[in-house]
């Protein structure tokens, strides 16, 4: 049996596509009908032995690689807004980059992928539409916040309902706990009244003026509950 001949070209070698007088590198060898056959820069197409040449070794017209830069102004994670979507908060789950090349003009366009906090909705965005509001590592903290201020939304709804019971009064344990829960609870309303005062200052966004004011009436009704003292 005779043994198989060596491919031509090994992978990491720089060649020219001969037929369209491009430059890449190999980056898979297989054997393919008694021949080997290449494929460069990972690409879907396979190259014969025939249709390639080192580059060391071309003497045809000069090329040039092209190098590409692009600086992407955000990242997976970080907390968007969209234009166009008010004050909805988007998180980045993916992007990409579309390079455009024609005769005349070039230009690249970076995609994002985005999922909408409040409902998982699919968006797909150029990079012009987005305005960052929390970078990745500060994006879970910022949206606990806005959480926060929901659940305190939901807690005077169930606090505003006629209750069956109202005869056993708190003992001064819970009373304690209670005082310290409120305190925390402020502290944490002061924290989204200074996230959305920022916002606002950025943006001028009228839906966070209005976000701001539930904030101080919250803020009021806890440190003025039932006429007893502040916290």
């Amino acid at each position: 049996m005779t043994g198989r001949k060596k491919p031509k070209y090994k992978i990491g070698d720089t060649v020219v596509i001969t037929i369209y007088g491009t430059v890449g590198k190999v980056t898979d060898v297989k054997w393919l009908e008694s021949d080997y056959v290449y494929e460069v820069n990972k690409g879907q197409g396979l190259f014969n032995e025939s249709a390639l040449q080192l580059l060391s070794e071309y003497e045809g017209k000069s090329l040039e690689q092209e190098q590409i830069d692009i600086e992407y102004k955000f990242f997976i994670g970080d907390l968007v807004q969209v234009s166009g979507y008010g004050a909805d908060l988007f998180k980045i789950i993916g992007f990409r980059t579309e390079i455009w090349r024609y005769k005349e003009d070039a230009w690249e366009d970076v995609i994002y992928e985005l999922s909408r906090v409040s409902d998982g909705e699919w968006l797909e965005v150029g990079e012009e539409e987005l305005t960052l509001v929390a970078d990745a590592e500060n994006a879970d903290t910022f949206i606990q916040k806005l959480g926060l201020l929901y659940l305190v939304n939901k807690q005077d709804k169930i606090k505003g309902s006629p209750k069956l019971n109202n005869t056993n009064r708190k003992s001064e344990v819970e009373e304690i706990i209670r005082v310290k829960e409120k305190k925390q609870l402020i502290d944490h309303l002061l924290d989204i009244f200074n996230d959305y005062r920022i916002l606002y200052e950025l943006f001028h966004d009228q839906e966070y003026y209005q976000v701001m004011r539930v904030i101080l009436k919250k803020l009021e009704m806890l440190t003025n509950n039932d006429g007893k003292s502040h916290v």
